[in-house]
């Protein structure tokens, strides 16, 4: 399993033999529900992985219909013909949009992609009344590796029935807006989120080098730190490794390489 983060909650997974690109924000802006007023994000440094340096894609998934994570500038310049997996809202977006293989699964329904890789949407954040969006665990079926995928907030109660992963993906920073209060995980979700999946490995998401204007990015209170995660999770006694990856940076975690820790 070799795991590439880009930026912010986008990721590239190689896992089963596939590349897999997770929640696209490639091209700049970003800009939320097409007001520039709201809020707009562009990177501070230039991304080293773009359209056009992305590696052969066997998929692309995506776990919410929000701009963040399905950003429509990006997936306009990418191949229709690469096979999407998405929550429904997602769904509907890169339909517009013209992709031609596109498989919605909604929370604790799954997916085989190929014969060997199984992909479970799991309880995600419910980004307004109606609107749950998903996590995903991914899964080789061939050697059993397991990876869990979560950029916002998924109810811990519901994760049990997971079992025991091999590595998790999550925020550690947690971001409270107004009216609808914390709405991102921060440190305490996710060390209960590790008690609760154990995982060998554990990678922060929903984090980056990124300049952001407009009246949401002046009302979110963000909370944490990676510094703060690390010792709280070293304090913690947990056996977890954390790999704190820098914009561009991969992990081999392939059987081979699993002796290799960075903290």
């Amino acid at each position: 399993m070799k795991l590439t983060w880009i930026d912010l909650n986008s990721w590239l997974f190689e896992l089963a033999g596939k590349t897999i690109l997770v929640d696209p924000w490639l091209v700049d802006p970003l800009v939320f529900y097409g007001q520039p007023w709201l809020f707009t994000a562009h990177h501070n440094t230039p991304l080293t992985i773009t359209p056009e340096t992305l590696p052969p894609l066997d998929l692309i998934l995506l776990s919410q219909g929000v701009d963040d994570h399905c950003h429509r500038p990006t997936l306009e310049k990418l191949d229709r013909a690469i096979p999407v997996v998405a929550s429904p809202t997602a769904a509907k977006v890169v339909k517009g949009l013209g992709y031609q293989k596109v498989t919605a699964i909604a929370p604790w329904q799954d997916t085989v992609i190929a014969e060997n890789l199984q992909i479970t949407g799991v309880l995600g954040a419910e980004i307004q009344p109606g609107q749950v969006e998903n996590g995903y665990l991914l899964k080789d079926l061939a050697s059993g590796e397991t990876l869990y995928y979560e950029p916002h907030f998924s109810p811990l109660k519901d994760l049990a029935k997971l079992g025991r992963v091999d590595v998790a993906i999550a925020p550690i920073i947690a971001q409270i807006f107004p009216l609808l209060g914390q709405v991102i995980m921060g440190g305490t979700e996710a060390l209960q989120l590790i008690e609760t999946l154990q995982p060998r490995y554990f990678l922060p998401t929903t984090r980056g080098d990124v300049r952001a204007t407009g009246l949401l990015q002046l009302l979110i209170k963000s909370v944490g730190s990676a510094t703060e995660f690390r010792d709280r999770l070293i304090a913690s006694g947990s056996p977890t490794q954390l790999l704190i990856p820098q914009p561009g940076e991969t992990f081999d975690l392939a059987p081979a390489a699993q002796s290799a820790a960075f903290i």
